[in-house]
């Protein structure tokens, strides 16, 4: 409960506060490349429900592959820089606001990666609701990077990463309080400063 009020007022008063950067952001989207200023996709939330997560576009609209690796030639002039500087998760403030998920807890993944998750693993990071931060995306920060030195980016994310993100992930459902959101705000704040 406490979780929850905590997270409709930081969302909303993020969202109050940064509307002219987010203004800003998306007219910048939509003048660098065709398409939309706001990314949406399936992913899968609290329980196993699936949910719109939403995104500043940081690609340009086309198919590729589901993971980002490296420099990849898709990402944009303006999506360089919103993903470096972690600008491109903003949006995702309406999707805590909306109930779908918090300002902390596992980062949501795809559906196909889910089915992948080990049956009690897979119980605990979803019995919480997803997160625009958490432990794992912090350790995983130059995750891009790993996967470009990879010689199968799909294989090293399906086999070595993702169950390393699942363990950080279930040990941060497990002990999930307001104080241990806090410290993965600020540790988060502080990361977004420097990039």
């Amino acid at each position: 409960m406490i979780k929850r009020l905590f997270d409709i007022v930081c969302a909303a008063l993020g969202l109050l506060l940064l509307t002219p950067l987010l203004v800003a952001a998306a007219l910048w989207v939509k003048l660098d490349s065709p398409g939309p200023a706001l990314f949406r996709q399936t992913r899968v939330g609290r329980h196993g429900v699936p949910f719109t997560i939403h995104k500043f576009r940081t690609m340009r609209v086309a198919p590729g592959a589901a993971i980002t690796v490296g420099a990849d030639p898709r990402i944009t002039r303006a999506g360089r820089w919103l993903r470096a500087s972690k600008l491109d998760e903003l949006p995702q403030l309406w999707d805590v606001l909306r109930g779908v998920m918090s300002l902390v807890g596992p980062r949501p993944e795809l559906p196909h990666y889910v089915v992948l998750y080990p049956a009690d693993l897979r119980e605990q990071v979803l019995a919480v609701r997803p997160g625009i931060t958490d432990p794992a995306s912090l350790a995983f920060s130059q995750e891009a990077a790993l996967l470009a030195e990879a010689a199968d980016p799909e294989r090293e994310y399906r086999e070595v990463i993702l169950p390393a993100k699942l363990k950080l992930s279930a040990a941060y459902a497990a002990k999930a309080s307001l104080l241990t959101d806090l410290r993965v705000i600020l540790r988060t704040l502080v990361r977004v400063v420097r990039s």
